[in-house]
C-alpha cells in the first residue's frame, strides 16, 4: 500500500503520550519542521495546519487514550507539498467527509473545511492488524524552492 507520504523526501517523527500537554508539544514540533524544511509563516498553510494538526491530536488524546497510551505524528514535505498523520490505536476509523451532527463536535468538520479551501486532501488509513488507525491530511506548498534537508 502507497501512503500518502511515501514519495515525499523529508519525513520526521513525533510520537508523545497521549495526554493534554501533547497537543501543546506537537504544535511546537511542526512548526520547527515546518521552518527547518523552508515553510515560512507566509505560506498560506502554515497557520491551519497548526489548527488542523491540534484537533487531529486533541481529538486523539480524547477519544482513543484509553486504549492508545501514545499519539504519533509522522511529517512528509517535499518542494511542492506537506503532509501530516495523527496515528493511535485506538480501532475506531471516523467518517471524514460527513456533517458534523448535532451534539458532536465541529473539530472534524473544521479539518476538513480547512483542507479542501486549502487544495489538500484528508484520508483515514487503518492498521494492517485493524488495532489503530491514522489522519492523513496533505496540503499543497505554494512557495518556490525546496525545503532544507533534515
Amino acid at each position: 500500500m502507497i501512503r500518502p507520504h511515501d514519495s515525499l523526501p523529508y519525513h520526521h517523527v513525533l510520537t508523545l503520550p497521549a495526554m493534554g500537554s501533547a497537543v501543546r508539544i506537537a504544535r511546537e514540533t511542526t512548526e520547527q519542521v515546518l521552518a527547518e524544511w523552508g515553510v515560512g509563516p507566509q505560506e498560506p498553510c502554515t497557520g491551519p495546519v497548526l489548527l488542523i494538526l491540534s484537533e487531529l491530536v486533541a481529538n486523539s488524546v480524547r477519544h482513543a487514550a484509553v486504549l492508545s497510551p501514545n499519539v504519533t505524528v509522522i511529517f512528509a514535505g517535499g518542494p511542492d507539498a506537506f503532509a501530516f498523520g495523527v496515528h493511535d490505536r485506538h480501532p475506531y476509523r471516523p467518517a471524514l467527509y460527513t456533517p458534523a451532527v448535532a451534539g458532536s463536535g465541529r473539530g472534524l468538520a473544521t479539518v476538513i473545511e480547512l483542507t479542501l479551501e486549502l487544495g489538500g486532501s484528508a484520508v483515514v488509513r487503518g492498521d494492517a492488524d485493524e488495532g489503530g488507525k491514522s489522519i492523513w491530511v496533505t496540503l499543497p506548498l505554494r512557495r518556490s524552492g525546496a525545503p532544507g534537508a533534515r
